[in-house]
C-alpha cells in the first residue's frame, strides 16, 4: 500500500538532502516535486517525478484561478493515485516548493483517502534566525504562490517549522550552539533527525503515520502546546501568563515594541472590550498577526460544549479559573538576547489597572476600541 510523506521547508538544500536520503534508504520510493517558479512566465507549474536513479517523468499543470498553489493541489492527488494504482511504489515523497505550507498539502492528501505517513520539515539550523527575521513579503522574495499571497518569509517559515512533528536537520558546520538552541526552543516537542542519518531514523519517521486532525488541534491557539520557559546558549523562551484582561488602547500602543522584542512570539489573549473573543497572537520577522479564534469556552452555553473538540475541552479544563473560566493571557516569546524583565513590565502595564478592573465588564465594554480595524469588527 502506498504511503505518502510530505517534506516541506524554505531551506531548499536541506529539503533536497532530506528527500535524497529517503529515496536512498526506502526501497520502492519516488519523489514528486511541483516547481511553482515557472508560474509567472509559462502560466504552469512543472511536475517532476524521480527516484534514487534520476528523473522518471515530468509534466506541466496549468494554473487554477491564477494560483500556482491551487494548480499543485489539483495535480497532486491524481499523480499520487496513479502511483498507488500501479502498485509499484511503497513511499511517495511529496517535496513541496519553498513557500508551500505543509498543513494544506497534508490535508489534501488525507482528504483524498491516501495514507499519510509523515509530515517533515527540513531545516538548515544556520538559517533559522535569518528566516525568522525576514519580514519581506513572499512576493518580494519571488516566492509568492499567487498574486494575492500576502504572507511574509518569516511567518511562512514559522508555520512550516511548527506544524511538522519531525524536523530533518541538515548537518551544517556553520550552525552554532545558538542556532541549535533556537531550534530546540521554537519546537521543543518535535523529533529532530539529522541529515544524513546513519541509522535509518529518517526512513522510519517517514512511515510512522500522521494524524491530520490531531495536528490541526495542536495548532489551534486555544490548545496549542506552546513552548515552556527555557534558557540555553544565549537563547531564551519567556512564558507570560495572566488572568486580567488587556486595556485595548494601551496594548495597541505597545504592539510595535512587543512584536520586535523577540524573533518569534505566539499565544492567545483577551481584551477587556471583547471579553468573549479568544484572540490569537502570531508574530515573526517584526510583523504581527492578530485574529479572532472564536469564543472562549466560558462564553458558550453548556449545551454548546458538546460541539467543541475534546482536546480543546481538556486544554480549557487544565487552565480553568473560577472567575474567568478559560480566558487568559498566554503569550510565549523566543529569541536570542531576550529581555524577560522588560517584556514582563511592558505586558503588565497593558493590563487593566485595579481601578479599571473593579469597574466591571459593562465599563470595560465602553473602553475606546483600538483593535476593531485589525479584527474587522
Amino acid at each position: 500500500m502506498l504511503s505518502v510523506a510530505v517534506v516541506a521547508g524554505l531551506h531548499a538544500e536541506a529539503r533536497t538532502a532530506t528527500v535524497d536520503r529517503l529515496l536512498a534508504t526506502v526501497p520502492g520510493s519516488v519523489a514528486l516535486h511541483h516547481d511553482l517558479a515557472t508560474a509567472a512566465g509559462r502560466r504552469t507549474v512543472t511536475r517532476t517525478v524521480r527516484d534514487a536513479t534520476g528523473v522518471l517523468s515530468s509534466g506541466e499543470a496549468p494554473l487554477v484561478n491564477d494560483c500556482a498553489c491551487c494548480a499543485l493541489r489539483e495535480d497532486l492527488v491524481p499523480e499520487l493515485e496513479r502511483l498507488a494504482g500501479a502498485g509499484l511504489t511503497r513511499l511517495a515523497v511529496v517535496e513541496l516548493w519553498d513557500s508551500v505550507e505543509p498543513k494544506a498539502m497534508a490535508e489534501v492528501v488525507a482528504d483524498a483517502g491516501l495514507e499519510l505517513g509523515a509530515v517533515i520539515t527540513a531545516v538548515d539550523p544556520a538559517l533559522i534566525l535569518s528566516c525568522l527575521g525576514n519580514g519581506d513579503d513572499l512576493a518580494e522574495a519571488g516566492l509568492a504562490a499567487a498574486p494575492s499571497d500576502r504572507r511574509t518569509v518569516a511567518d511562512t517559515w514559522a508555520r512550516q517549522l511548527e506544524y511538522a512533528p519531525v524536523l530533518a536537520v541538515l548537518d551544517n558546520p556553520a550552525a552554532d550552539d545558538e542556532d541549535r538552541a533556537l531550534l530546540a526552543q521554537l519546537h521543543p516537542t518535535a523529533r529532530r533527525v539529522p541529515v544524513p542519518d546513519g541509522d535509518g531514523a529518517l526512513a522510519a519517521a517517514a512511515l510512522a503515520g500522521f494524524d491530520v486532525e490531531a495536528a490541526a488541534a495542536a495548532q489551534h491557539p486555544a490548545c496549542a502546546l506552546l513552548p515552556q520557559e527555557a534558557e540555553a546558549a544565549g537563547v531564551g523562551t519567556y512564558v507570560w501568563h495572566r488572568r486580567r484582561p488587556f486595556h485595548p488602547g494601551r496594548l495597541y500602543a505597545a504592539l510595535e515594541d512587543l512584536t520586535c522584542a523577540a524573533a518569534r512570539s505566539r499565544g492567545r489573549f483577551w481584551l477587556a472590550d471583547h471579553p468573549d473573543t479568544l484572540l490569537a497572537w502570531d508574530a515573526a520577522g517584526g510583523a504581527l498577526c492578530v485574529e479572532s479564534a472564536g469564543p472562549w469556552l466560558a462564553a458558550l452555553p453548556d449545551a454548546a460544549w458538546e460541539l467543541v473538540p475534546p482536546v480543546r475541552r481538556a486544554a480549557a479544563a487544565l487552565d480553568w479559573d473560577g472567575e474567568h473560566g478559560d480566558r487568559c493571557q498566554h503569550l510565549v516569546f523566543t529569541s536570542p538576547d531576550l529581555d524577560r524583565e522588560g517584556l514582563a513590565e511592558l505586558l503588565d502595564s497593558c493590563l487593566l489597572t485595579d481601578t479599571e478592573y473593579a469597574a466591571g465588564r459593562d465599563a470595560w465594554k465602553r473602553l475606546p476600541p483600538a483593535f476593531d480595524a485589525l479584527l474587522e469588527v
